[in-house]
């Protein structure tokens, strides 16, 4: 079936401003979230707004473009393929698949008609490659899988329950729209996107030796999603079961999933002085249906798998996002934007008093005047308590936060 294309404006409009200029625009985020689409779709924005642009464009996952390994390669099938008169806008598709890429990255923008566009799926290459060389002559654009409101777009559904469901179900790739969203089709095709993940953003680039223990750690966050997180006591587990594994190659394999993408590392912050604690975070997977095709999807594990989809959502809307924590109560989210706060406290069900007095009174103890509100499933929803409302899940997916 041929893929269908669907424009994602969002990241359109976020890479506009910057179009023409001397920074480097790089795309970044999990494979198969969409990276490529969307770098074909800035591609014709810029030819509709630039009438003598000049494209070059190179697809790492492309055999014809195999010759091109180092930075000298691509330094030299770039400036053999620019047009002297016209303005070279560049698009490079998965570009850590090129060794020192950014030092051919450096000496284009030497030149003075370059524009360049690329994507990666290592977050490593820029806190690491990129940032190291080319500090402060590029802007990231973080791209994630599907929205809900971008799910029901992609496969022409309603904002309803019913479709929410399936969101929670099978996540947000977008491949999805080309196959039937049946459990086992759906979770075949997901097995395999973790697999490439795992072979070649993470064992492959960190030359990864315990590769069974990996696999169990992936299967830990899944079944932990949302805990609190420590490496001492997963060390501690292991070596009472004759396993033994150091704290510190857990704490670095966990940062080489969060470095594919595969989970976000979510960091906790004192509510009241916004300090943020060095140990306790919690992880979340990327994608939903991922995480239900490394650890199957239960009824039981609602709760969780609800935290996820709304932590994704406020990264969507471009948060920066926090565990909340002070003396003895815990904010599931605090989201900070342009130096504004959300407090987000998320629930399955508010079926007895005392889980409405935890979920409201948490939030009730922070003093300040900055939206707060309660996320949960309830039928009944859009009440307000102090100040506080109370949004259905689909309801807080489609609005603009």
């Amino acid at each position: 079936m041929n893929s269908k294309i669907i424009l994602r404006q969002k990241y359109i409009d976020a890479v506009a401003p910057y179009c023409n200029t001397k920074l480097i625009k790089v795309l970044v985020g999990q494979r198969r979230v969409g990276k490529s689409y969307i770098l074909h779709q800035i591609m014709d924005y810029v030819q509709s707004q630039f009438s003598h642009s000049h494209i070059i464009y190179i697809n790492k996952e492309d055999i014809q473009f195999e010759t091109i390994q180092t930075a000298q390669d691509l330094y030299t099938y770039i400036t053999e393929h620019a047009h002297a008169e016209h303005t070279n806008f560049v698009f490079i598709d998965e570009i850590q698949e090129i060794t020192d890429f950014q030092k051919a990255l450096r000496s284009i923008l030497l030149l003075n008609n370059f524009d360049v566009y690329c994507t990666g799926s290592n977050a490593y290459m820029l806190s690491g490659e990129i940032s190291t060389m080319l500090s402060g002559r590029h802007i990231e654009i973080p791209v994630h899988s599907l929205s809900f409101v971008e799910f029901c777009q992609f496969h022409t559904l309603k904002h309803s329950n019913e479709n929410f469901q399936k969101y929670m179900q099978f996540g947000g790739m977008p491949y999805l729209i080309n196959i039937e969203l049946s459990h086992e089709i759906v979770y075949n095709y997901l097995k395999g996107v973790y697999s490439t993940i795992m072979y070649r953003d993470i064992l492959l680039r960190n030359e990864v030796r315990n590769t069974a223990f990996l696999e169990n750690l992936v299967r830990f966050l899944a079944d932990n999603t949302g805990q609190l997180f420590s490496a001492k006591k997963i060390s501690d587990y292991l070596k009472s079961q004759n396993i033994s594994i150091a704290t510190s190659q857990i704490l670095s394999y966990t940062q080489h999933l969060c470095n594919a993408f595969l989970i976000h590392k979510v960091p906790r912050i004192d509510v009241v002085g916004k300090k943020i604690f060095e140990i306790g975070e919690k992880y979340y997977f990327a994608d939903i249906g991922l995480r239900h095709a490394i650890f199957e999807y239960k009824q039981a594990d609602i709760s969780k798998i609800l935290e996820n989809v709304v932590y994704n959502h406020l990264l969507q809307c471009n948060y920066e996002v926090f565990v909340g924590h002070h003396q003895n109560f815990e904010i599931d989210f605090v989201a900070r934007k342009q130096g504004e706060y959300l407090y987000v406290q998320v629930c399955y069900l508010l079926h007895d008093q005392s889980t409405i007095e935890r979920e409201f009174g948490n939030l009730e103890k922070i003093a300040n005047n900055y939206p707060k509100m309660v996320v949960s499933m309830d039928s009944f929803a859009g009440n307000t308590r102090n100040g506080i409302q109370h949004m259905h899940i689909v309801d807080f997916l489609t609005r603009e936060l």
